[in-house]
């Protein structure tokens, strides 16, 4: 197929709306607010739950087997532990990072009386004061500490600030978009992956063809704490495909250009003809990809088989250098992440059988399990020598 242009300017200016609005797991709805008005402008159905996720579908050919992509809005963040008697705050993470990419850290505390502005520093944080001690202080979140922009020297300021125990702290991002198509910024994983997914429904309501199938989008808001898919999938979805990102750190085969295509992670192998469908769709296209495995990581795609949703499952991830620190990505993987969306969307179903939730073995699918020809030579195609005969 002819593979659908993708908007980068409009994948670009949604990134850094989305980027915009704070969004720690547990205080989500400004965010979803804005996605669903993004999904009303481009003209798509969309329903949300009581909490939040969004549901948006276009319409296909036929109802079942529906296909599906997800992403989350929900970010890493903090929560206040305690008032502290020296007027400031201790911290818990929302969802799993590490205390040393929040020092140094600006922040937006949301209070009942409001919000205020604030930083995450060591409880030594005076180099004129502490001196070495400073460079000997430990990480982790027992030894860091929130000053919060306002008058607060004791526990009573913060509390007369309406300041208290549970509040949400969000990590600003302080993105930098640059000429050369890198993108740093906090809080890609996982805003990068609703840019795509947006600009990929863009580039479908704005051609002329129609999905083989319903496509479904899927906008998750408490996958950072390992809630994801698994309260809005439909009976219809029989392929579920998690867009987020990769880390391209020493000993991983993911890239910041390109599509990285995950094999497994922690919780096992992703679908096997899913996964093998997005390569091949990967290589009809010329679009550049790779494959990995990630061992501590787990996706909106994981919380749905674990709730029991018999889905197929594949997860396409856009590289991401110092994962959950100060990320780092590049548009050429936003766009050929989007430009596989739209060329999965578009692709015929192979497995007709899927549209049942329960069947015969008539259309079950195969695995190959003949031995391999042993008679090619290394990156050719040409047969290997006869051995010498003594």
């Amino acid at each position: 197929m002819t593979l659908l242009n993708i908007d980068i300017s409009y994948l670009t200016d949604k990134l850094n709306e989305l980027l915009q609005i704070p969004s720690p797991t547990g205080y989500t709805d400004e965010i979803v607010r804005h996605v669903c008005k993004e999904l009303e402008s481009l003209g798509v159905f969309f329903e949300i739950t009581r909490r939040g996720a969004v549901r948006a579908r276009i319409e296909g050919k036929s109802r079942k087997p529906a296909r599906a992509f997800v992403s989350h809005l929900d970010t890493l963040g903090a929560q206040v532990k305690s008032l502290k008697e020296n007027g400031r705050l201790e911290l818990v993470p929302i969802g799993h990072w590490s205390a040393r990419f929040a020092e140094g850290a600006r922040t937006t505390l949301f209070s009942e009386n409001g919000a205020y502005s604030g930083t995450i520093l060591p409880l030594k944080a005076s180099g004129h004061t502490f001196n070495e001690e400073v460079d000997k202080l430990p990480v982790g979140w027992d030894y860091v500490e929130l000053r919060v922009d306002a008058y607060s020297k004791t526990r009573d300021d913060l509390h007369r600030l309406g300041i208290d125990v549970g509040d949400f702290v969000a990590i600003d991002p302080a993105p930098e978009f640059l000429e050369n198509g890198f993108i740093v910024s906090r809080h890609l994983d996982n805003k990068a992956g609703v840019a795509v997914m947006l600009a990929a429904l863009k580039a479908l309501v704005e051609t002329e063809i129609e999905p083989t199938v319903d496509i479904y989008w899927l906008f998750t808001i408490a996958e950072e704490t390992g809630h994801g898919a698994q309260s809005i999938l439909t009976p219809e979805i029989a392929s579920l495909v998690a867009i987020d990102n990769g880390t391209t750190a020493p000993g991983q085969n993911s890239d910041e250009f390109g599509v990285t295509i995950a094999m497994g992670d922690q919780t096992g192998p992703f679908d096997y003809h899913l996964t093998r469908k997005m390569a091949q769709l990967c290589r009809d296209n010329d679009i550049k990809f790779q494959k990995d495995i990630f061992r501590y990581y787990r996706s909106d795609a994981a919380t749905a088989i674990e709730a029991g949703a018999d889905v197929r499952t594949a997860l396409i991830t856009f590289g991401v250098d110092a994962s959950h620190g100060y990320e780092r990505i590049h548009m050429h993987a936003l766009r050929s992440l989007a430009e596989l969306a739209t060329g999965y969307a578009l692709s015929p179903v192979e497995i007709q059988r899927d549209a049942r939730e329960f069947g015969g073995l008539k259309g079950f699918t195969s695995q190959p399990t003949a031995d391999a020809d042993q008679t090619l030579a290394p990156e050719t195609d040409e047969p290997l020598p006869e051995p010498a005969v003594d």
